[in-house]
C-alpha cells in the first residue's frame, strides 16, 4: 500500500513539472529568450530586449511642417506676382526664430518708412550723449512717425548728420544693405533690412536702450488712424501691432507709386515682424491692398 501511494506522489510531482515545462516550452517570439522563471515571477524584459523606437523626432516633423509651409507660401507668392506690381517680403518670427524672405534682397526706394530709421539714429544720439530726447526732438520726432510729417523728418535727418550721420547709425544697427539718400524719401533698402531695424528695436541686447526701446514702441503704436493700414491689418483680436508706412510716387517713375509697411505684431504667443516693400503701384490704393495681400499670405501660410 505505501509503495503504491510513493508511485502516485512520483506521477503526480511528474505531471507538475511537466506542465512547468510544456509552459516554457510553449513561449513564442520575443519571450521565447526568457527563463520559465522570469515567466512565473513576472519579471520584466531587460531593457536590451526592447524594441528601439522608430520614426522622427518631434524636432524633424517641425522642420519638415515648416518647409512644407514655406514652399507653399512659396507658390502663393509666385502666382500674386504674375498679376501684380512688383513686391518683397520678410518676415521674422522671434518666439522661434524661424525667418522668411521672398525677393529679401531686392532694393526698393523707402518713402517714409526710412523715417523708422531717423528715429533709431536720434535715440541712438542721444544716448552716447548721456541724456534723454529733448523736448524739441520729440517735437519733431512725434509728428514724423505718427503722421508722416515731412518737414520734421527733415528737421530731424539734418539733427542726426544727413547723410552721412544716418549711414554710420544703420552700421551700429547692422543695416548692411541699405543706402542713405541726401533726399531721404529715396533711400534705398531691402526687406531683409527692415527686419533688422525692427529687430533692434525691441533687441534687449542691441545698440537702443530700454527707454529707447519703449520710446520707439510708443511711437509706431500710435500712428494715426489714417495711416493704420499695412502691417496692422494681419493683427488679430487681443494683439498689438506697431507700424510705419511709407508711400510716394515721382514723375521719375512716370507717376507710379512705391508704397511700403513695416512693423511688428505682438500677443503672449505671437512676436513676429514684418516688412513688405513694393513699387510701380498704379495708385497708393493698389498699393496699400497690394502690401496687405501679401503680409495677410504670411500669416495664412507660415501660421503665426
Amino acid at each position: 500500500m505505501r509503495r503504491n501511494r510513493i508511485a502516485i506522489f512520483a506521477v503526480a510531482a511528474a505531471v507538475i513539472l511537466g506542465g512547468g515545462g510544456l509552459i516554457a516550452l510553449g513561449l513564442g517570439g520575443e519571450d521565447a529568450a526568457l527563463s520559465p522563471s522570469s515567466v512565473i515571477r513576472g519579471d520584466k524584459p531587460s531593457p536590451s530586449s526592447s524594441p528601439s523606437p522608430t520614426g522622427p523626432s518631434a524636432e524633424e516633423l517641425a522642420k519638415a511642417k515648416r518647409a512644407k509651409q514655406v514652399k507653399a507660401l512659396d507658390a502663393a507668392l509666385k502666382k500674386l506676382d504674375t498679376t501684380s506690381p512688383e513686391f518683397s517680403v520678410a518676415v521674422l518670427d522671434k518666439k522661434t526664430g524661424d525667418e522668411y524672405a521672398y525677393r529679401g534682397t531686392e532694393k526698393y526706394d523707402t518713402a517714409s518708412i526710412v523715417k523708422a530709421q531717423i528715429l533709431a539714429c536720434m535715440l541712438l544720439k542721444d544716448q552716447d550723449a548721456g541724456r534723454q530726447p529733448t523736448s524739441s526732438e520729440m517735437a519733431l520726432a512725434k509728428p514724423m512717425i505718427r503722421l508722416s510729417d515731412n518737414n520734421a523728418a527733415t528737421s530731424l535727418f539734418q539733427r542726426v548728420g544727413g547723410r552721412t550721420g544716418v549711414t554710420k547709425c544703420n552700421k551700429r544697427l547692422g543695416l548692411t544693405q541699405t543706402v542713405v539718400n541726401g533726399s531721404w524719401g529715396l533711400t534705398r533698402t531691402t526687406a531683409d533690412d527692415q527686419i533688422k531695424l525692427l529687430s533692434e528695436l525691441v533687441d534687449t541686447k542691441g545698440p537702443l536702450d530700454a527707454d529707447s526701446r519703449k520710446t520707439a514702441y510708443t511711437l509706431m503704436s500710435t500712428v494715426s488712424s489714417a495711416q493704420d493700414w499695412g502691417i496692422p491689418s494681419i493683427a488679430k483680436a487681443g494683439e498689438t501691432a506697431i507700424v510705419k508706412n511709407g508711400w510716394d510716387t515721382r514723375s521719375a517713375d512716370g507717376g507710379l507709386w512705391a508704397v511700403n509697411t513695416i512693423g511688428r505684431v505682438t500677443a503672449d504667443d505671437v512676436d513676429v515682424s514684418v516688412a513688405v516693400l513694393s513699387h510701380d503701384n498704379t495708385s497708393m490704393e493698389g498699393g496699400i491692398t497690394l502690401v496687405q495681400k501679401v503680409a495677410k499670405l504670411t500669416r495664412q501660410y507660415l501660421q503665426y
